[in-house]
């Protein structure tokens, strides 16, 4: 299984990406990621841009089998949705894969039962329409009634159902059936770009609200979709998890016990969590440490 990591830069210029506390710890990170995941899953895969490349490899210099531009794609796309990084990543796979955010570590391989699925992701998310971050009503609204845009047909199939509503969280994700998951990445890219959902689009000020619903209620919905429906290429298709619950994803002793760390959201910003990133990487990897530390700082000298 090949492990993959995905990095379009745009977002991060546009400060859309960046909840640690400087650069150094970003690629702290990187390297903790990359090298934890490596242990148990070696041919590693990097889907990037020029910058990124530029960035990670020459000048970070951290070693991938493989490395690709592809996200090159995506100059002109708006970098408040940077879930589309991540999209194309998955799109782009042909074989069995994890792809994994950079603010996970590995401390173990995940539990053959996951490895084996025909999709993964990191843990359920359940919600209530209109009680959630998730907002599939509300694109709904504004594609389908308020313009000619359109939802994908799972989109449609899920909601008819009301509540509950589930979504996927994507921090860990992947999978057997890439057939299936390049599907899924596909449609939800081209809820984004499709020509029709454009004038849909120009009514959302802040569209970074919408980058869960696209990446993680769309893959909950397709799976939902097309197990169901005898006559689909993708029935009986299947997704597992790491964890049962976001409750057990963060439960310190369940996650200790699988060895998977996700500093989520605000634990970038917890001096203690930082600081044990920093020391790790110092102890386990000094030669990659003593890297992140020129790279910054030459990057601050110029």
């Amino acid at each position: 299984m090949r492990s993959v990591w995905s990095f379009w830069t745009k977002p991060l210029r546009a400060g859309y990406a960046w909840n640690w506390p400087s650069e150094k710890y970003h690629l702290l990170a990187w390297v903790l990621s990359v090298e934890t995941a490596r242990k148990h899953y070696p041919t590693t895969s990097l889907v990037t841009d020029d910058s990124g490349a530029k960035m990670l490899v020459d000048g970070l210099g951290l070693d991938f089998d493989r490395v690709s531009t592809e996200l090159n794609a995506l100059a002109d796309r708006d970098p408040a949705l940077w879930m589309l990084g991540k999209l194309y990543a998955y799109r782009a796979q042909t074989e069995p894969f994890i792809h994994l955010d950079t603010d996970i570590f590995l401390w173990k391989r995940l539990p053959k039962t996951v490895e084996d699925a025909p999709v993964f992701a990191q843990n359920p998310e359940p919600f209530a329409i209109g009680a959630s971050h998730y907002k599939p009503e509300k694109m709904k609204h504004l594609m389908t009634d308020r313009t000619k845009g359109w939802i994908p047909r799972e989109w449609e199939w899920a909601l008819s159902f009301g509540n509950p509503q589930r979504g996927e969280c994507c921090g860990v994700m992947g999978g057997n059936r890439v057939d299936f998951i390049c599907y899924y990445a596909d449609t939800a890219i081209k809820v984004v770009e499709d020509p029709r959902n454009q004038a849909g689009w120009s009514f959302v000020a802040d569209k970074g609200e919408y980058n869960t619903l696209i990446e993680q209620y769309h893959l909950a919905a397709c799976v939902n979709y097309h197990r169901n429906r005898p006559d689909s290429r993708y029935h009986q298709i299947e997704i597992r998890y790491v964890f049962d619950s976001f409750a057990q994803a963060f439960n310190p002793n369940i996650a200790a016990k699988l060895g998977f760390t996700h500093l989520l959201s605000s634990a970038k910003q917890n001096k203690v969590l930082v600081d044990r990133l920093e020391k790790r990487v110092k102890r386990d990897y000094p030669g990659w440490y003593d890297r992140c530390i020129h790279f910054t700082a030459g990057r601050v000298a110029r």
